[in-house]
């Protein structure tokens, strides 16, 4: 019996889902509930391949033969260290005759599920990638399950773009989800004071969609903090921000007085898209009380934040980013097409890669 949520495909340890699987059958033979995509892309979560590329010291060749290792031996791209996969781009190729996902053969489409949980096989060893850059041209395939999620790419954008943009599309819309909740809640009883939202890590890919999303719905004040002084510069010329400050995300009073003195009070909502470790203490320090903080970065130690919110007495919400918020994927391609900002970054980003 197929389980709509893959548990067929679980070979080790029996009883888990895909995610916590260490080992999926990625078999090309689909069940009448699933699809099976003909690879072009994946696109490696940041955290990831950060991980990766340190460990390795750059070099490309390493980093290219330890991700084939992973997806071979795992039956599925899961870095062992960070936990995290990434998302990918293909075409249809089959889709079976119970599966509810709607796609169609010949259909180019993203996949909106982690790599984390998706089976996959890569048959070409990956040998038009370097091992330099988070995305990763293959060839291969991957399975859906009938509770996945995939996006058809539009026909007006580039793969790749669109790729980059819907790799990271769940961030702006629970930016924008939590950050219109409190614009409501103000105007509601008419409190005039502005709401205020502080993105760590702004000049990135989640960044400077969930600072354009916050914008949109309507925070008076937004402020992204980067790490240096050419994403300043990057930043500022998007245009997406009120402010942009230049802070270390691992220091926490560095952010603090960053965020402070660019919004003149601490934030409402702070949404952290780093892929460093060591930044839960500064989003939190960053935050007024009764404010939230939401953690996009797979780099995020959980407890760390838990505990480090107990230990300053901070009374903030701590949401974490699952990725996945009803209609994300149009949400996240509105903001490329409607913010030059946006698209400026994003296409800045790809052309570095």
């Amino acid at each position: 019996m197929t389980s709509p949520v893959g548990l067929h495909r679980v070979v080790q340890p029996a009883g888990v889902l895909p995610q916590a699987a260490w080992r999926l059958d990625a078999s090309a033979a689909i069940a009448p509930n699933e699809v099976r995509i003909r690879v072009q892309r994946l696109n490696l979560d940041a955290a990831s391949f950060r991980q990766l590329s340190e460990k390795h010291g750059g070099n490309g060749d390493a980093v290219r033969a330890e991700v084939l290792e992973i997806i071979s031996t795992r039956g599925k791209m899961q870095n062992p260290v960070t936990g995290s996969g990434g998302m990918l781009i293909g075409t249809v190729e089959e889709a079976g005759r119970r599966s509810p996902l709607g796609l169609k053969v010949g259909e180019r489409v993203a996949t909106l599920v982690s790599l984390t949980l998706t089976p996959l096989v890569v048959t070409d060893g990956l040998a038009r990638w370097d091992g330099r850059s988070e995305q990763v041209p293959c060839d291969g395939w991957a399975i859906l399950f009938a509770r996945s999620i995939a996006a058809v790419l539009p026909d007006d954008e580039d793969p790749q773009l669109s790729l980059a943009v819907l790799d990271v599309c769940g961030a702006p819309a629970l930016t924008a989800r939590v950050v219109s909740r409190y614009v409501e809640d103000r105007r509601r009883v008419g409190d005039p004071t502005p709401v205020r939202v502080a993105v760590i890590g702004g000049a990135g890919k989640s960044g400077s969609l969930s600072l354009a999303a916050a914008r949109r719905v309507g925070a008076a004040r937004t402020v992204g903090v980067v790490p240096v002084a050419a994403e300043r510069d990057a930043l500022t010329a998007a245009g997406l921000a009120s402010a942009v400050a230049v802070a270390d995300a691992r220091d926490p009073v560095g952010v603090s007085t960053a965020v402070t003195t660019a919004l003149g009070a601490p934030a409402d909502v702070t949404v952290v898209c780093v892929d460093v470790p060591g930044c839960e203490h500064g989003a939190v320090l960053a935050t007024a009380d009764g404010g939230t903080v939401i953690f996009f970065s797979m780099a995020t130690s959980f407890s760390a934040a838990a505990l480090g919110a107990e230990g300053l007495a901070a009374d903030v919400t701590m949401l974490v980013g699952n990725g996945y918020v009803p209609g994300h994927a149009e949400l996240a391609l509105g903001l490329l097409r409607a913010e030059p900002g946006v698209r400026q970054l994003f296409a800045a980003r790809i052309a570095a890669d």
